[in-house]
């Protein structure tokens, strides 16, 4: 039987992948045959990540994405390596919980920095000659914060926003580079980064945002099986989307 999600020999660039959503991604993309460029700044943590990969080929790449600038040339060493990328993960992000009062401008440059400009310049050097393959595929980690309103979130709300239009831009622009763009637009998922949700709110408010979630909170692994049916056949005639894996949240 033919597995239309089969990525074998698949060369996939995931960022965050030493945590959380990111690390479940690669895991499970190997699981499907893919060789992963697992990328993060923490090598000892992505060195972990590389234990729990299936599979050969794979490597770590430690990088700060806050060095935007610096990003297409990374990449385009990165290939001269590896040989031409086929799909490019953004799961690298932070999740800051503040209200307006206390958010600096500081505060939504740097949110801005990682969760959009570091995607816009990812995509930018995977572009270029020879850093991709003919049937490439890129893949942003959204949040149903881009079009749900919760109090706390309007920096970390304004970034996904901003990546869910440019997706719908870029995806028109990069068709005739054979590569297409798209997003999930991820719900409240179990990760050490979402349980920070938990050290500002108490318990009772808590269970209430739980219970705005019809199939409860997801697990990791939920939204990295999304990610995978983007990038494989599955999702060959899909661009410029926004897939929405959120338990029902935003029904």
């Amino acid at each position: 039987m033919v597995n239309p999600m089969d990525l074998t020999g698949r060369r996939i660039l995931v960022t965050g992948a030493s945590g959380g959503i990111g690390r479940a991604i690669a895991v499970t993309l190997s699981q499907l045959g893919a060789r992963i460029v697992a990328a993060a700044r923490n090598p000892e943590r992505l060195a972990e990540t590389l234990s729990r990969l299936e599979g050969e080929g794979h490597r770590t790449e430690g990088f700060d994405l806050s060095a935007v600038d610096q990003i297409p040339a990374w990449l385009k060493s990165l290939t001269a390596d590896t040989g031409p990328l086929d799909g490019l993960v953004h799961s690298a992000g932070v999740f800051p919980i503040r209200p307006l009062q206390t958010t600096s401008r500081k505060d939504l440059a740097d949110v801005l920095s990682v969760n959009f400009e570091a995607a816009f310049m990812l995509t930018k050097g995977f572009r270029q000659r020879d850093c991709h393959s003919e049937r490439a595929s890129v893949v942003y980690l959204s949040s149903v914060a881009a079009t749900r309103g919760e109090a706390g979130l309007s920096a970390y709300a304004a970034s996904k926003g901003a990546l869910e239009s440019m997706t719908r831009v870029l995806a028109r622009e990069l068709a005739r580079d054979r590569i297409r763009v798209n997003a999930v637009a991820a719900g409240l998922v179990e990760t050490a980064m979402a349980g920070g949700l938990r050290s500002v709110v108490t318990d009772e408010q808590y269970q209430a945002v739980v219970g705005k979630y019809p199939l409860g909170i997801g697990a990791p692994r939920d939204v990295a099986l999304a990610v995978a049916f983007l990038l494989a056949e599955t999702g060959r005639w899909i661009t410029g989307a926004s897939l929405i894996v959120d338990g029902g949240y935003s029904a």
